[in-house]
């Protein structure tokens, strides 16, 4: 096992997201390297001190891609190629999954994608703190080294993520309505107001805290979000066929005075809001779940994707002994009171799983 003080990861792409991967992994003792196809924020990043140097070499354990969707199957794949190390682990921040997973077989590479983010753009905005909390998906597949997982798992948790694994195709049909629609909403009621505000000027001064709150994202940098949005269309374009369905209903009701169906669609908008689940905090009581898995591609897919559906938040994952051959066990530890649930739900796939006490 590598000591904390000679990790090393390099980052490609030094925008706001992988910057920020750069502070936060230097924050926690890693010796963080990095690239950028513009020379001047390479340079920017060496005198900030946000990376060390620019080399990559096969000492190098970990690398995340932090470059536009578009890119990344072809960077990853080079990369992957250069490289002989068994136990490198090459990943992704990208906000699609599907096309990056498609094109990238080598099981040393494992999709992920933080949702976090801010209105200030490229390496001036990076924050060491900017995944304390958050919740970072993982897109493992049949072809993902269980190692692979296990090692990106513990260095996401060590950074503050909350990890949650689901496949890519979910992946992109749920971020879609969580992330990518929002962008773009955002976006046309700012550009809405905007066209008003040409004539009444006073609109924006009377801009409150709920107009302030739906438009805050459309601050971004708008030069990422293309390539996201065309990779992801097809998902998108569905999710805003079906809001404009919503739209039009609410439109005729309130052109017919319907107060019914105002007051139901406002009351299950705000029981719905009131049950989003908050940023999940790190637990102090925490059961230990041993579970006997078989040498079969996808297994570790299975067991994080169960969590995943349950909302069971896995905080550390290790493999107890190798997964190769005659099977393993992986050594689970979740919140203690989702054990119980989470435990039988994995014995109804078919696993054997033991509490630890």
């Amino acid at each position: 096992m590598t000591s904390p003080s000679n990790r090393r990861a390099h980052v490609v792409g030094l925008g706001l997201i992988g910057a920020s991967v750069a502070l936060a992994l230097r924050d926690v003792g890693w010796d963080v390297t990095g690239t950028d196809l513009d020379p001047s924020v390479v340079t920017a990043a060496l005198s900030a001190g946000v990376i060390s140097g620019s080399e990559m070499s096969e000492a190098h354990e970990l690398i995340i891609i932090a470059t536009p969707a578009g890119a990344v199957g072809d960077v990853a794949n080079a990369l992957l190629a250069a490289c002989e190390r068994p136990d490198l682990v090459v990943t992704d921040v990208a906000g699609v999954k599907g096309s990056i997973v498609g094109a990238v077989a080598d099981p040393r590479f494992l999709g992920g994608h933080p949702m976090a983010g801010s209105e200030l753009r490229g390496l001036a905005g990076a924050r060491a703190d900017l995944f304390e909390g958050c919740t970072w998906v993982l897109t493992p597949t049949e072809r993902t080294s269980p190692s692979t997982y296990s090692t990106l798992h513990g260095i996401l948790r060590e950074i503050g993520a909350n990890v949650v694994a689901v496949s890519a195709e979910d992946h992109d049909r749920l971020v879609a309505i969580a992330s990518h629609v929002p962008h773009l909403l955002a976006g046309a009621l700012m550009n809405e107001a905007s066209r008003v505000a040409e004539q009444d000027a006073v609109l924006l001064q009377l801009a409150a805290g709920g107009f302030r709150d739906m438009t805050r994202i459309a601050a971004g940098d708008p030069t990422i979000w293309p390539d996201v949005l065309f990779e992801n269309h097809a998902a998108i374009v569905e999710a805003l066929e079906a809001l404009e369905g919503r739209l039009r209903s609410l439109r005729e009701a309130l052109a017919s005075e319907r107060r019914d169906v105002i007051e139901s669609s406002l009351r299950t908008a705000a029981t719905a809001r009131h049950q989003l689940p908050g940023r999940a905090l790190r637990s102090e009581s925490l059961a230990y779940l041993r579970v006997k898995v078989s040498d079969q591609p996808g297994v570790l897919a299975s067991v994080t994707m169960a969590a995943s559906d349950l909302l069971v938040n896995i905080y550390d994952i290790e493999i107890a002994h190798g997964i190769e051959g005659a099977g393993g066990t992986l050594l689970l530890a979740i919140d203690a009171e989702q054990a119980d649930v989470f435990a039988g739900a994995l014995g109804a796939l078919g696993f054997q799983v033991v509490r630890e006490q």
